[in-house]
């Protein structure tokens, strides 16, 4: 029996090229390995085991082949696997957001510049922006680990290395500081924060995170594209991610608060700060704290990916006027 193909993902951007869900068939055509991890669930649809980072990782290998032209990306063990659809719906509302400033158009090409804040081992911001839009990116972390196979991605991917330049942020308690000059001028920064407050508060959402996949796929079968029947995979207790990408002292809050403190210290040399928030209950305190550095015009965007919902919180210390005189070109 043929596979159902999945209908409308109508919570994604309408840009998203994964709306309307995986051909896993071009997919495993782009990257064979991933048919180890493809299986026919009991609602007759394709799909893998996105607890497994391995699955995720070779799902990742076939879209940025099929979808970005990347046909060389790999991260480290233990490092965070993004699903790349939230990330594109990240990129495409920040689009749509430029447009704002922009007369409705959204701005492309390389003079379009992002600071993306931990880029991470993945680079995968800067890969999307890029792919659709055109733009240049400049990525920072902490982790020299995560900048240095950054750097493997785009000389193996070489139309990477013009438009992404990458930048280790030498003192960890700064976000901003040490990485925007005087000179610089960045059309916006874009940011996932470290989500927890603790390794340990880490480790019991993880714990947490398998529990409900364990009870949402309870007595579940799938089968295989060889057409064997087989048991859903008990998750592993590895979704990946560093220390750094997962938990910082403060926690999310803590973190977006700090960036907010110092992006007022650049008020004219970044048109839109915008920050991934997770948590609901963070929002009254972060607009508390944009109030106090004054900002001019803050905005929520909501966006949302399967079970899970998220928001971008994006910020500008220009006035309307002083968008509407931002050279994009």
């Amino acid at each position: 029996m043929k596979p159902k193909t999945i209908t409308e993902k109508t919570n994604l951007h309408p840009r998203n090229l994964d709306r309307f869900g995986y051909d896993f068939e071009q997919l495993i055509k782009e990257n064979p390995e991933l048919k180890n991890f493809v299986a026919v669930n009991e609602h007759n649809i394709e799909t893998i085991d996105f607890s497994n980072p391995d699955a995720v990782k070779a799902l990742n290998k076939g879209l940025l082949i099929s979808h970005y032209d990347i046909h060389d990306w790999d991260i480290p063990k233990n490092y965070l696997c993004p699903p790349i659809p939230g990330r594109a719906d990240y990129i495409h509302y920040l689009a749509d957001l430029l447009a704002s400033s922009n007369n409705g158009i959204i701005p492309e090409g390389e003079t379009v510049q992002g600071l993306d804040i931990g880029i991470g081992a993945n680079c995968i911001y800067p890969i999307i922006g890029n792919a659709s839009y055109g733009w240049s990116f400049v990525g920072t972390d902490i982790d020299e680990n995560a900048i240095q196979n950054c750097k493997k991605i785009i000389e193996a991917n070489p139309k990477l290395i013009d438009p992404i330049s990458l930048q280790l942020q030498t003192e960890s308690r700064f976000i901003f500081k040490n990485i925007i000059t005087p000179e610089d001028k960045f059309t916006f920064s874009i940011c996932n924060p470290p989500f927890h407050a603790s390794q340990d508060e880490a480790t019991k959402s993880s714990v947490r995170k398998i529990n409900n996949l364990e009870s949402r796929s309870h007595a579940t079968k799938t089968t295989t594209r060889d057409g064997a029947e087989r048991s859903e995979a008990k998750p592993v207790l590895n979704f990946g991610g560093h220390n750094a990408e997962l938990w910082c002292e403060g926690g999310e809050l803590g973190f977006v608060t700090q960036m907010i403190y110092e992006s007022a210290k650049y008020p004219m040399q970044c048109l839109w700060f915008t920050t991934l928030v997770s948590k609901r209950d963070n929002l009254s305190s972060i607009y508390k704290t944009l109030n106090k550095v004054s900002a001019a015009e803050i905005k929520t965007i909501d966006m949302a990916q399967g079970q899970k919902t998220s928001r971008i919180v994006a910020w500008t210390f220009l006035s309307e006027a002083q968008q509407k005189a931002w050279k994009f070109e």
